[in-house]
């Protein structure tokens, strides 16, 4: 394309259009419609430009003025309660929903995982002595020890904002990783799983599995779910991009990267109540049973939750990206 003369030719459309924008809402019926043909020309012009002879100064001359015109038909919205009420009841449990065919067998793996290296540390005192000598690993595991004066060592609150915090961040990890092919997003998994692990199976070989458990499951049931939430989202965007469907790589991770910052919005929410029940159900007073049935009761409103209200919103079409007059706008390809 000879760019000299493509600009020649559009050049009068292109200040036609900057001549409408600035007279802002003072637009005839004819001159709106005008208006709009020439936003879909140009960005027609812009799209030719770019893939066929691209021109720094007349691409931004261009991106703006697609952009300006994009506003004037479009309008602006400003967010609103409603979009946060919409979000929390069908955009966020439709995306976690939608995408439990990756993190449903990440939790599955995941504990598994766990659960083999429990087994393999809790059966081999060599093992056990390789990690660190019998005197540490008695002060770790005693009554009153290390692993039970955890959950007790600050107070509640800032435990808590502690808790969620580093949660949160490995949450947002494995969301944002996943693009490099989910690589970082398992050896996230595996560090968490191995210090469960750890735990689990020199609290075993103590004889105080039971205690270590009535640690780890009132707070563990969500705040590891949450965490699977975010790896299996993670492993799904690394697949998009070797296998992005019938779109367009660039598309299918635009929109797989837009309902990702939603789940990392979500999740935070999720971890912030996991978060709460560490700091202040896990090292309190109630017996053991009653600590675990709030952990297994918020477990089980979590899931409800995503397979009610997710499911429903999944099946009327949501799928957790932004709505269409927030996202931006594809390009026409004709010309």
């Amino acid at each position: 394309m000879d760019l000299d003369v493509f600009v020649t030719a559009h050049r009068a459309e292109w200040d036609r259009l900057d001549q409408l924008l600035r007279r802002g809402g003072k637009l005839t019926g004819a001159e709106a419609d005008e208006l709009v043909a020439l936003y879909q020309r140009t960005a027609t012009h812009l799209s030719l430009i770019q893939s066929s002879a691209p021109d720094p100064m007349l691409t931004a001359r261009l991106t703006q003025l697609v952009a300006r015109a994009r506003a004037t038909v479009t309008g602006t919205r400003r967010s609103s309660w409603r979009d946060a009420v919409t979000f929390l009841t069908a955009g966020f449990p439709a995306a976690v929903y939608r995408s439990r065919h990756w993190w449903i067998p990440t939790a599955v793996l995941s504990l598994l995982l766990a659960a083999v290296i429990g087994w393999w540390i809790g059966t081999h005192p060599e093992v056990q002595s390789a990690i660190g000598a019998p005197a540490e690993l008695r002060e770790m595991t005693r009554p009153g020890g290390q692993y039970e004066t955890y959950y007790s060592s600050n107070p509640a609150g800032s435990f808590a904002a502690q808790v969620w915090t580093n949660n949160a961040r490995a949450a947002a990890m494995c969301l944002v990783l996943g693009a490099f092919l989910g690589i970082p997003v398992i050896g996230i998994l595996f560090l968490n799983m191995l210090n469960v692990g750890v735990a689990i199976g020199l609290m075993s070989a103590a004889g105080r599995l039971d205690i270590m458990l009535g640690l780890l499951l009132p707070h563990g049931l969500l705040e590891l779910t949450a965490v699977f939430v975010a790896a299996g989202t993670g492993l799904k965007l690394g697949w998009t991009v070797i296998d992005p469907g019938p779109t367009t790589r660039r598309a299918a991770l635009a929109a797989q990267g837009r309902a990702a910052v939603g789940m990392a919005i979500g999740l935070a929410l999720v971890l912030f109540l996991s978060g709460l029940i560490e700091g202040f159900v896990t090292p309190s007073g109630l017996p053991t049973w009653a600590r675990i049935t709030i952990g297994v009761a918020a477990e089980l409103a979590f899931l409800a939750y995503v397979y009610v209200l997710g499911g429903r919103a999944a099946r009327a079409g949501e799928t957790g990206d932004l709505a269409d007059a927030d996202r931006t706008a594809e390009l026409p390809t004709a010309a």
